[in-house]
């Protein structure tokens, strides 16, 4: 130092003091090193999220069967619009049937991280839907081999893979021989075919998904690895016919979805032919076109859907065909006014309609209402009941095991919407969200059991002659029909700190009156109350509960049996006439 303070340099002059970069400099320092901070904070997902960071679930656990509730019969097929409710299908006997149930990624292709992905157990999960008491299923077909836009990591696979024998020469992208596009798979029908007669032996409907958005989508994809399109068959890279299904060069294959390239539609038309030919014979399929393809898709669907119903005119049985709605955006006009015969509408934002407050099955169409077009992962058991009040019918997305796709936390926290911030706080301990995927939190052990008290319910009443009437109830959920000699009402209450007002003006005669509290699948028989006019009901429960008043001929049904070592309720409070109703004033 000198006598001033600053520093000597080594010649004996004064040091320069040391100088801090400029405004500028930082600026170009930031924008150099940012992009490398963020591309090293997104790998770390792969290795945190997808190896370390998803502990390996078992499978829900399986609730006890209830006393009383009728043994499993072969689902009756096949399913027609029914003639005077086609808000419902009918079954080979004439009976309106309600489908409603919970599926999953994995339950057709084994996929999840690996290369070899974990072996999904299907005799397992179909003791699941039986003991939840679920008739439907969703089963997942996926038409890539590897890869997904919902990972960066390279090690996501499918087993089986597409339809196609893998007989090179030549390696695909995937590293396996490339894909011969006139030889289909026999292994891979034989597998569908025996998936879809396990699940009617046990009396559940499935719908089988033919092609998948998410196979063909690269809009979604975060990183070159996580492409789905690198793994599918019409990659040019992938066959060994010289079939480009990407001639815009965009590295996706939204023009595969289209009718665009006559030699992809026409291997698509064998492709479905063909799982006509596998399952044509069974009586509890149902078709559904494709998972959320992009709304470029409505004519290459619409001319799918019209494929199949011609081919099956030639075949001994027709079953109904299905469209699922769009990645966003898209029109649900577009399903309601298309071939279909039954379809599953998205949220159209903003207002969530379908999410907060279904709107009520005009019967144009058979509506099933899916959560996976509405969050991904979520809904609750209050959705499910707003669902089937309103005409619709309600199917749940389930994470199930949480080896698959979806695995991860609950939405809003759905593994696949992690951004990078998300991850890097995760990798320094840091983050807020749920630990993972739980199969057994309350929130979807209830919503499953509600699924099964619906069915239940559903094949109490007479279904065929129930239609949405949120007219006559002041919590506006309501399913009803009165004539002179019976009349059926079911209604939803979302707050059970209030009362309820009915209007029964439809029937005169005396109903019978029963609670159900959704909570707890148990039931409460109340005093008989006569119609005739507006009638207001006190619940006797906490939380919410469902209200089922029946009269004349329709009052002989049984109610629904008490949940496994459940007791009857102690009723909150109770209006005059020992819980019966009592004229609104």
């Amino acid at each position: 130092m000198n006598a001033h303070g600053d520093p000597i340099a080594p010649n004996g002059g004064t040091a320069m003091p040391a100088r801090r970069p400029s405004g500028s400099a930082r600026a170009l320092l930031l924008a150099l090193v940012l992009p490398g901070l963020v591309a090293l904070s997104t790998a770390s997902a792969a290795v945190y999220y997808y190896r370390a960071g998803i502990p390996r679930y078992a499978a829900p656990i399986l609730p006890s069967l209830p006393p009383g509730r009728a043994a499993r019969t072969p689902a009756s097929g096949p399913l027609r619009r029914h003639p005077t409710n086609p808000r419902y299908f009918a079954d080979a006997t004439g009976r309106a049937v309600l489908l409603t149930g919970a599926h999953t990624w994995a339950d057709f292709a084994d996929n999840g991280i690996g290369t070899q992905p974990p072996a999904f157990d299907y005799g397992a999960y179909l003791d699941f839907l039986v003991a939840n008491n679920h008739d439907f299923i969703r089963l997942w077909a996926w038409e890539n081999s590897r890869w997904g836009p919902w990972v960066t990591t390279a090690d996501y696979r499918y087993f089986p893979g597409p339809p196609y024998r893998r007989t090179g020469p030549g390696l695909a992208l995937d590293g396996m021989p490339r894909f011969d596009l006139d030889s289909l798979d026999d292994a891979y029908f034989e597998r569908l075919r025996s998936r879809v007669a396990r699940a009617g032996e046990r009396g559940i409907y499935v719908s089988i998904m033919l092609f998948n958005g998410w196979s063909i989508d690269n809009a979604h994809s975060r990183l070159y690895r996580g492409n789905p399109w690198q793994g599918h068959p019409f990659n040019r890279a992938n066959n060994v016919n010289g079939v480009d299904g990407d001639p815009d060069r965009n590295d996706g294959g939204e023009e595969t979805h289209q009718l665009r390239i006559p030699k992809v539609t026409a291997y698509q038309e064998a492709y479905v032919r063909r799982v006509i030919d596998a399952v044509n014979d069974l009586d509890n399929v149902l078709f559904e076109i494709s998972n959320e393809s992009y709304a470029s898709s409505r004519d290459w669907q619409y001319h799918m859907i019209d494929l199949i119903h011609a081919y099956e005119r030639t075949k001994p049985k027709q079953h109904p065909v299905g469209m699922s709605q769009y990645q966003w955006p898209g029109s649900n006009a577009d399903l309601l006014n298309g071939p279909a015969d039954w379809i599953s509408p998205w949220e159209e934002l903003p207002r969530y309609p379908y999410r907060n407050d279904p709107p009520v099955a005009d019967g144009r169409k058979v509506v099933i209402v899916d959560t996976d077009h509405l969050w991904g992962i979520g809904g609750d058991y209050a959705w499910a009941w707003k669902t089937f009040l309103r005409g619709n019918q309600p199917s749940f997305m389930d994470g199930y095991d949480g080896e698959a796709v979806g695995s991860g936390a609950p939405a809003p926290w759905d593994v696949r919407l992690a951004s990078w911030k998300d991850i890097v706080d995760d990798v320094l301990r840091r983050s807020r969200r749920p630990v993972g995927w739980e199969p057994n939190a309350e929130r979807w052990v209830r919503l499953r059991a509600n699924l099964g008290y619906i069915l239940d319910f559903s094949r109490r009443v007479d279904l065929a002659r129930m239609t949405p009437r949120p007219e006559l109830a002041s919590t506006r959920y309501c399913l009803a029909y009165a004539s002179a000699t019976a009349a059926e009402y079911l209604v939803y209450v979302p707050d059970a700190t209030k009362p309820v007002d009915v209007n029964l003006s439809g029937f005169r005669g005396p109903l019978a009156t029963e609670w159900f509290d959704p909570r707890t699948g148990t039931s409460l028989r109340g005093d008989p109350v006569r119609g005739g006019a507006a009638r207001r009901f006190v619940p006797p429960f906490h939380g919410d509960a469902v209200l089922y008043l029946r009269g004349g001929r329709a009052a002989t049904g049984a109610p629904i049996a008490l949940a496994p070592g459940a007791t009857r309720p102690k009723p909150r409070r109770r209006p005059r006439r020992a819980g019966a109703g009592r004229r609104r004033p």
